[in-house]
């Protein structure tokens, strides 16, 4: 049996690693098929749980009782995951009962090896569980819990995991972190970050960089740090910074297999933004654009994963389902809703939705029509006479047909909301770039007839097509213009933009996933602009359409992949796996292609194959790829045939609609009520009808100075899935009442149950501190913190004994020190202040 030649054994390190490699329990040719995984006890028996080198030689050395470390076993076969346990190279590190076996795609360097000898699970594990959670910044207390959850799945051996948190709750920070105290313990020795795209990675570079972990220092200088430049890590890099594209050419495409990568290079991966691959951008550069559809994206970087025999931590703020067959389902959740209601991040008005006639009643043209049309790979406009009757809906506005009367009126309303001189910036999703233009048009013509003269640059396209394309976005985030940016999809997902206060949609989106990045964009507090809310205007008719979709609904196949192609990659695949995923894709883009298969292609079709386009269909669901791609070898012309659209050659042509467009309603999604008046009766009905059973809701209404954080947040969570959120009741008695009132939700709750009059938070929190203060007399520095007290319960709405044991009250000795200044009489105080708040008023 041949196994790999190793140098020389110079030193006890050595005779570690060439034991360790000689020792592999090789299966036999005959059981080439049989299960590997299982072969691993045939070596097994030679090892005894030696920790380091120095065990190692004390045991016996390599020529004496043949103790080792590592145990290998392989049948020659390729790696497969289809076939996992029956290919690869299975490995286990015998020196912990605890350690799984588990299957490799090449074998450990020497290197990797002797950087397994130097780490110690237990000791690490041990270490973490001492170190304190202490950072040259502050961590908010779901980001260590999140991090307690990556070390406890860590402690129990898992090696895939996915931590879920909402846009702009601090995903880089928790990222910073985690890996200093992985580092610090020595639990992993080299990192590889990986971002899908190299703005993300220039920026988390950045971050990585200027943040101050521990003396003044920065993660980057205590560590070392490698960005998207250094092609390949030195020796002595902790953390490399990769972007999912450049592992890909390493990895897969290296021109010589020599070239590629170690399996053990990394020993921890962290991917950010990890849920990506259920959309591309279609704004994405040549450079960055390595993948010819969603599939293809999801297979590299699948196998690009499963090529490192690494630690895999998932960070994403939308799990998709192919995310979760990946890292499995969530170690830990911080969702959107639950930020909002800490008060970490913003919450939108219900949707202001923008109906016209012609997304009421869609677009029709007759029979025998003259009509304009585009032809979009030249961009020339001719007329034709159509042929047959067609009708477009609100959906393929400005994608299947040109709408120009609709983009003017939507953007005459969107005037009417929006002054582009007002703090806040607006950013608009539009269906194409094409679109993106005559919406920025648009946009300059309403908001000028509306305001007067506007600067030019206060409306920009942001696309990839553009210019300095990361210059745009550093102004649209620092600068006073644009005020005013049009987009498709490059600005959909990592880009940080807190003044963001208006979200448009006038393109349709079918994915929830893609839907909760999009609304990400605005999510981010802005204090300096008083940004409270953000407003989301609906121009197609989205929340009802969202409204049937699952979290995510993958296209199957990008349907701008020829036939042609996709026959020449099933020849030309190497790898069953690559098979598979291209036979799948072939399947639902043929089923696709027979309700519009011309009959000249049909007869050409049979000609060639011998077969019906139904039986080829029928080959493809049978499932055999390599008889598939055997079969497609002598009839590679097919694909030409099956990708021709007739004798005419006619290009693809987008008639451009003349009919006229105007605003029939603009109304609130408040969910299932049409009216706000509606809303807030379902709402008192709510509270009335569940008083006696959510145990937050009835302290709310009969004992309000009893209420703590954990019973508010209780309170808002429960009305929350309901619907009723502090900014969908603020708008509502808005618009009902045609007063803005800025009540908070336990004054909407009293107002509902009891009929306590609502008034604004700020006046009640003012007239109880007054009251607070004037009821006794009190020191200098008890007036001083109850001043203090007063502006964090503006803040909070509840501050009790768990709020003064955090910032900002804990860097001043918390709760004990206060405790003592005011006599023991704190938490009484406390109680006080509340009671005052929600007293009763005629």
């Amino acid at each position: 049996m041949a196994i790999a030649e190793w140098p020389t054994a110079s030193g006890p390190a050595d005779y570690a690693l060439f034991i360790g490699m000689m020792l592999v329990g090789v299966v036999e040719a005959k059981r080439r098929r049989k299960n590997v995984s299982a072969a691993i006890d045939q070596a097994e028996r030679y090892s005894v749980g030696i920790k380091d080198s120095t065990d190692f030689v004390s045991a016996g050395g390599p020529w004496g009782e043949h103790r080792v470390p590592y145990v290998f076993a392989a049948n020659g076969r390729s790696y497969l995951k289809q076939i996992e346990t029956e290919s690869g190279i299975w490995f286990r590190d015998a020196r912990r009962s605890a350690n799984h076996r588990r299957a490799l795609v090449d074998w450990l360097t020497p290197d990797g090896i002797a950087r397994l000898l130097e780490i110690d699970l237990d000791a690490a594990t041990a270490t973490l569980k001492s170190q304190p959670f202490e950072f040259g910044f502050p961590l908010r207390s779901y980001q260590e819990a999140a991090i307690r959850a990556v070390e406890a799945a860590l402690s129990a051996e898992q090696r895939s995991m996915l931590v879920a948190m909402a846009t702009g709750t601090g995903k880089t920070k928790l990222a910073i972190a985690m890996l200093y105290r992985l580092l610090s313990a020595k639990r992993f020795r080299r990192i590889c970050f990986v971002v899908d795209r190299s703005a993300l990675g220039h920026q988390t570079e950045g971050e990585f960089s200027t943040t101050k972990v521990v003396s003044g220092k920065t993660f980057a200088e205590i560590f070392g740090l490698k960005g998207l430049e250094d092609v390949t890590p030195d020796l002595e890099t902790k953390v490399h910074i990769c972007t999912i594209q450049g592992l890909v050419k390493r990895v897969l495409f290296a021109a010589d297999t020599s070239e590629a990568p170690p399996v053990d290079q990394y020993d921890l991966m962290v991917i950010d933004e990890c849920h990506r691959g259920y959309l591309l951008d279609r704004e994405m550069s040549d450079a960055e654009l390595s993948f010819r559809g969603q599939d293809d994206y999801i297979s590299k970087y699948r196998r690009v994963l499963e090529y490192f025999d690494a630690v895999k931590i998932g960070l994403t703020a939308t799990p998709a389902l192919h995310t979760t067959d990946i890292f499995g389902e969530p170690i830990f959740r911080y969702s959107y809703r639950e930020a909002v209601i800490d008060g970490h991040l913003i919450d939108h008005e219900p949707p202001i939705r923008i109906e016209t006639a012609l997304t009421r009643s869609g677009i029709g043209f007759s029979e025998g029509e003259q009509v304009e049309y585009l032809v979009p790979e030249t961009g020339e406009i001719n007329t034709a006479t159509l042929p047959d009757e067609i009708h477009f809906e609100v959906e393929q506005f400005n994608k299947q047909v040109i709408t120009p009367e609709f983009n003017r009126v939507v953007a005459e309303e969107l005037a009417r909301h929006i002054d582009p001189a007002l703090p806040g910036k607006t950013l608009i999703f539009a269906v194409t770039d094409a679109h993106a233009d005559m919406v920025v048009n648009a946009i300059k013509t309403a908001f000028s007839d509306a305001y007067g003269e506007i600067d030019d640059a206060a409306v920009k396209k942001i696309t990839g097509s553009v210019d300095k394309v990361q210059n745009l976005i550093r102004s649209f985030r620092n600068d006073a213009n644009p005020q005013i940016v049009v987009t498709v999809d490059l600005l959909t997902t990592g880009v940080d933009i807190p003044k963001i206060t208006n979200l448009v949609f006038l393109r349709r989106v079918n994915s929830r996933i893609l839907y909760e990045q999009m609304i990400g964009r605005a999510t981010r507090q802005c204090p300096e602009i008083g940004k409270e809310v953000f407003r989301i205007f609906d121009a197609v008719d989205l929340y009802p359409h969202l409204q049937g979709l699952m979290d995510m609904k993958p296209v199957v196949v990008n349907p701008s992949i020829s036939f042609e192609q996709l026959v020449r990659e099933m020849v030309e695949a190497t790898d069953d796996h690559q098979r598979e995923t291209i036979r799948e894709q072939m399947a639902v883009k043929l089923r696709r292609r027979l309700r519009k298969l011309p009959e000249d292609a049909r007869h050409r079709f049979e000609a060639l194959a011998g077969e019906t386009p139904e039986a080829m269909l029928q080959r493809l669901l049978d499932g055999d790829a390599p008889a598939l791609s055997a079969w497609l070898k002598d009839r590679a012309a097919i694909g030409p045939i099956l990708d021709w659209q007739g004798d005419d050659g006619n290009p693809r042509i987008v008639p451009i609609s003349p009919h006229s467009d105007e605003v029939v309603a603009v109304t609130r999604g408040y969910g299932e009520a049409e009216k706000p008046e509606d809303f807030l009766d379902s709402f008192a009905a709510f509270v009335r009808d569940n008083v006696n059973s959510i145990a937050a809701l009835k302290l709310v209404v009969t004992r309000p100075r009893d209420l703590t954080r954990a019973d508010l947040k209780e309170l808002r969570l429960a009305l929350d899935r309901k619907g009723y959120s502090e900014a969908n009741l603020r708008r509502a008695w808005a618009d009902a009442k045609n007063e803005e009132i800025a009540a908070s939700i336990i004054g909407f709750v009293r107002q509902a149950a009891i009929g306590d009059p609502l008034t604004p938070y700020e006046d009640r929190v003012r007239s109880a501190m007054r009251s607070i203060i004037t009821s006794r007399s009190w020191t200098d520095p008890q007036k001083r913190w109850l001043s203090r007290i007063g502006e964090q319960i503006e803040k909070e709405v509840i501050v009790d004994r768990e709020a003064i044991d955090k910032e900002p009250f804990i860097a001043d000795g918390g709760f004990n020190r206060l405790n003592k200044v005011f006599g023991g009489e704190l938490e009484n105080i406390l109680a006080g202040i509340n009671e005052e708040m929600w007293k009763k008023t005629a």
